[in-house]
């Protein structure tokens, strides 16, 4: 399913990102780390530029996104 090892990964890592890059934009492709970005803006362009079309995960640490719809969470296993 399109992302959800980077959901998985970005959740495992949660507290150290927290520690380390809280406010900063991150970026998941597979289970990995990418790189941590001040802005969505530089992130989103070195997501593009790496992996095109995705999937990957642009995050911001510390932000709470809203809620999934139950059906998406269901599918995507969280």
């Amino acid at each position: 399913m399109a992302l959800e090892d980077e959901i998985r990964a970005y959740e495992h890592q949660r507290e150290e990102l927290e520690r380390h890059h809280r406010g900063k934009f991150v970026i998941f492709h597979g289970a990995q780390l990418i790189g941590a970005f001040d802005n969505f803006d530089a992130a989103a362009a070195e997501a593009v530029r790496r992996f095109g079309h995705g999937p990957y995960l642009i995050r911001q640490v510390g932000f709470t996104p809203p809620p999934l719809p139950a059906s998406l969470a269901a599918r995507l296993g969280i």
